[in-house]
């Protein structure tokens, strides 16, 4: 099914690489996930260069075969910004989540991508899990799902900074980080989407992702990674960004 909504976009479309995000890509997907395709796409260059450049972005929602496709793809140069910028959603893009679909470059531009990680990327898993909290919050701190992805969010953001990896499996990252409890909510999401905690387990893991921020606090404060990206490392992605558009200038 998948297949039917990618061959679709990619008349409309160059991708550079297509991935699958979500709960398949955290480690939890259960019999009811959805299908959260993540795409990179490369523009025409002489499109870039007209009266009127346009870096579109392109969304797509359906049911096939009772399952929801959320399929959204961003162009190329924006991407590669926000990743300067620290920008997880993007940087898993490249480095992290299931590679569905790819073109050739991709394999070039993955350690460019790895040069120019930055401690920028504290502030957008900072953020996003604090917003992924917040939902949890509006279940009553009851979803299991929604729990879960705090939890993948603070510890993909702490292993990157201290790691420079990017891992967005948090069946991976429970264990090292002292968070291995949780491979039993891990079992209860795999049943469904829906499932929820008992209060007991509430009340626990209210104060287990109070410390789940406090390692990515820490985290950022011992990271390997530079405050932020080195000028060599920005010219040598902008370089292959230029050639690949050269490549392109009469697609």
């Amino acid at each position: 099914m998948a297949d039917r909504v990618l061959d679709d976009e990619s008349l409309h479309r160059e991708h550079l690489v297509i991935s699958l995000s979500g709960a398949h890509a955290y480690g939890f997907p259960s019999h009811d996930s959805d299908l959260d395709l993540k795409a990179i796409h490369i523009a025409p260059t002489a499109a870039l260069l007209g009266l009127q450049p346009r870096h579109v972005p392109a969304e797509r929602l359906e049911v096939l075969e009772g399952v929801e496709v959320d399929y959204s793809s961003n162009e190329l140069q924006p991407v590669l910004l926000g990743i300067l910028q620290g920008n997880g959603n993007y940087i898993e893009r490249v480095l992290g989540a299931i590679t569905v679909r790819a073109l050739p470059e991709l394999e070039t531009l993955r350690p460019r991508v790895r040069a120019v990680l930055s401690r920028r990327i504290h502030r957008h898993y900072r953020g996003f899990a604090q917003g992924q909290l917040r939902e949890w919050e509006k279940s009553g701190f009851r979803s299991v799902k929604k729990l879960l992805y705090v939890l993948r969010t603070t510890l993909t953001g702490t292993h990157a900074l201290r790691t420079g990896e990017v891992e967005t499996d948090v069946t991976v990252l429970l264990e090292p980080y002292g968070f291995g409890e949780a491979r039993a909510l891990v079992e209860r999401k795999r049943s469904g989407e829906r499932i929820e905690l008992t209060d007991a387990l509430s009340e626990q893991w209210q104060r287990e992702v109070t410390r789940a921020f406090a390692v990515l606090e820490a985290a950022d404060a011992a990271s390997v990674l530079p405050l932020e990206p080195q000028p060599a490392d920005v010219a040598a992605l902008e370089g292959w960004m230029l050639d690949v558009r050269r490549q392109r200038f009469g697609a």
